[in-house]
């Protein structure tokens, strides 16, 4: 549970201030799939008192309700029937810092690659093998992202949550979080209960490069880098990322659409029986960890096109609305492939995006 309450007084909104309400508006561009469903109301806001003021409206506080940040962890398959709550609240500061550490606050709102940005040209370090993951700052503890050997529980100090059933502001810290893999409280038990309104990460003074996690040290030497920096790793990542995942502005999609398959030591010993050259990597509690691109991919699906849908042909984790596809579509040609690999692998795979 939170470990306390407090007013916000950090934040002084320069940009997107304000709270606006629409009626019956298509929720296109809002969400990286690109899907056309409707919604009975959105309402922006820009601070906590925004949101105070839009449930103080008894017809909106009824409604269902719905959390937006950049929409791109999302996958509607029909009109939502209720209230999407759309976070603009902005503002990144260096809010203290002792002998080890920058304690920077960034608001909810603010978009996760420029805020990353943001954090290299203060020499912020942590956060650069995050570089130009899709979202905003908000659903960052809330998925608990990661790449590259980093998530952000490793870089996190605590949270900042609007209680949308009291109206008060909560801080959440790692504990009241409860990270894993790809989780977090909010995304399970507290689903739509709260909005999250800033995150504050503890960034390194001095830097600790990962570099050993996938193809960074490749694309590190093939850049040509002999002293090796935290902006140096940032721009490996945007290469190998850029090299292999669609722009959602180009290509509609929401980014990995599923989570690395983990499973027990048991169940690792029966697979990698029958199909040994499987990628597979420690996880914690003797666990292990499978590559679902590599899964889907064997299975048949990378490239692989069904009318508008289908996997990335050079991510086969990227599900891709080719245009013109509904949401129940590519939620279906989840399924089959979902369906396929636990056929051929006896793997369940889950899937990472939210459907609503």
């Amino acid at each position: 549970m939170p470990v306390g309450t407090f007013a916000i007084f950090w934040f002084r909104f320069t940009k997107n201030s304000g709270m606006q309400i629409e009626h019956n508006i298509s929720l296109k561009p809002y969400n990286t799939f690109g899907i056309d469903v409707k919604a009975k109301a959105i309402a922006s806001f820009s601070s906590a008192d925004d949101l105070r003021e839009i449930l103080k409206d008894n017809d909106l506080k009824q409604l269902p309700k719905l959390i937006l940040g950049g929409g791109s962890n999302l996958l509607f398959t029909k009109d939502f029937d209720g209230l999407v709550l759309k976070n603009n609240i902005s503002g990144i500061a260096c809010i203290k810092e002792d002998k080890d550490y920058f304690y920077v606050k960034a608001g909810a709102g603010e978009n996760w690659h420029e805020f990353v940005m943001t954090c290299l040209k203060n020499n912020w370090a942590g956060l650069e093998n995050l570089s130009l993951i899709p979202g905003n700052v908000g659903a960052s503890p809330m998925q608990n992202i990661g790449a590259y050997g980093i998530e952000i529980k490793d870089r996190f100090d605590h949270l900042e949550a609007f209680n949308l059933e009291t109206g008060k502001v909560e801080i959440f810290d790692a504990a009241s979080c409860e990270f894993g893999y790809r989780e977090s409280v909010f995304k399970r038990r507290f689903k739509d209960k709260y909005v999250i309104i800033s995150v504050t990460f503890k960034l390194l003074k001095n830097p600790d490069y990962q570099v050993k996690y996938g193809a960074i040290t490749t694309e590190l030497e093939e850049m040509g880098v002999d002293d090796l920096s935290i902006h140096a790793i940032s721009q490996a990542v945007i290469n190998i990322r850029n090299s292999k995942l669609p722009n959602p502005k180009d290509l509609a999609n929401a980014g990995s659409f599923f989570k690395n398959p983990v499973i027990s030591a048991e169940q690792w010993e029966k697979i990698s029986a029958s199909h040994p050259e499987i990628p597979n990597y420690p996880a914690p509690g003797n666990q292990i960890k499978l590559a679902a691109g590599w899964l889907i991919e064997h299975a048949g699906w990378k490239g692989k096109r069904i009318g508008n849908v289908g996997m990335h042909a050079r991510q086969a984790l990227v599900l891709v609305n080719y245009g013109g596809a509904t949401g129940q579509e590519l939620y279906d040609h989840s399924t089959r492939v979902k369906n396929s690999v636990f056929e051929k692998f006896g793997v369940e795979l889950e899937r990472e995006v939210n459907i609503v």
